[in-house]
């Protein structure tokens, strides 16, 4: 935990330098609320369209945060820095923990930019239904940071990691719903986005934001959050501590 601690406080301090990384990472969605979310006032969500919108906003600003963090990890062992912490008694799994953390809390903290700034356009939630949903993403920030972490030490190289990047995020993006909920569509695309594990987290998201708080939904979505943060997590401390063996 203290290992852990330290590499969070450096990647924060880092972050905090450059602060236009976390600017132009909440530019996106809010472009999308502004110009994409007056479109659906006039569609029969069955709901206030900015609690169905929202969350998948939420998702997606996620996923474009934390799945292209492994760059920053090329970059270290690039550089050195890996290289020089191996030599160092600091736990291998703090040096991805360390990173994963910092990233939830800069997610999160853009979260909350974005749902503020959502209710200045007319979004009307529960407040603990709110503070679910950052949960949510909490652990989904988690659980793709690590992934992308865990993939970005396995393949060491820009040139292979931004193609599978690309290739894997749009897919998810479109598949999961976050503009509009995938039972509009088709009943095959429907069944297809069920394969999709962040369709679940967008659809509990958007069940917690409507205030419903307890139903088979967000258990769904919860498992398959928690789901994946094991999954990824585990994954990335065996890559971490094969690179640094």
């Amino acid at each position: 935990m203290r290992d852990t601690a330290l590499i969070f406080r450096r990647q924060l301090a880092l972050s905090l330098r450059s602060p236009l990384w976390m600017v132009v990472g909440l530019v996106q969605p809010v472009v999308y609320l502004v110009f994409f979310g007056p479109l659906l006032a006039g569609l029969n969500l069955g709901a206030d369209s900015w609690q169905v919108y929202i969350p998948g906003l939420l998702v997606q600003l996620t996923l474009f945060g934390a799945a292209f963090v492994g760059f920053s990890v090329i970059a270290d062992v690039r550089s050195g820095v890996i290289e020089r912490m191996r030599v160092t008694p600091v736990s291998r799994v703090a040096l991805l923990l360390g990173r994963v953390l910092r990233d939830v809390v800069l997610l999160v903290g853009q979260s909350v930019v974005l749902v503020v700034v959502a209710v200045g356009f007319g979004l009307r939630a529960p407040v603990v239904g709110v503070l679910i949903g950052l949960v949510l993403v909490a652990l989904l920030s988690a659980g793709l940071a690590a992934l992308s972490y865990a993939v970005g030490m396995a393949t060491k190289s820009e040139e292979s990691l931004a193609p599978l990047l690309n290739t894997v995020t749009v897919p998810l993006l479109l598949l999961s719903g976050v503009l509009l909920p995938m039972s509009l569509g088709p009943r095959w695309l429907d069944v297809v986005s069920r394969l999709t594990p962040l369709r679940y987290v967008v659809d509990a998201v958007r069940e917690v934001f409507l205030g419903r708080y307890v139903n088979g939904v967000v258990v769904l979505g919860v498992g398959v959050a928690l789901g994946m943060v094991g999954v990824a997590l585990g994954w990335g401390v065996w890559v971490f501590r094969r690179d640094n063996a």
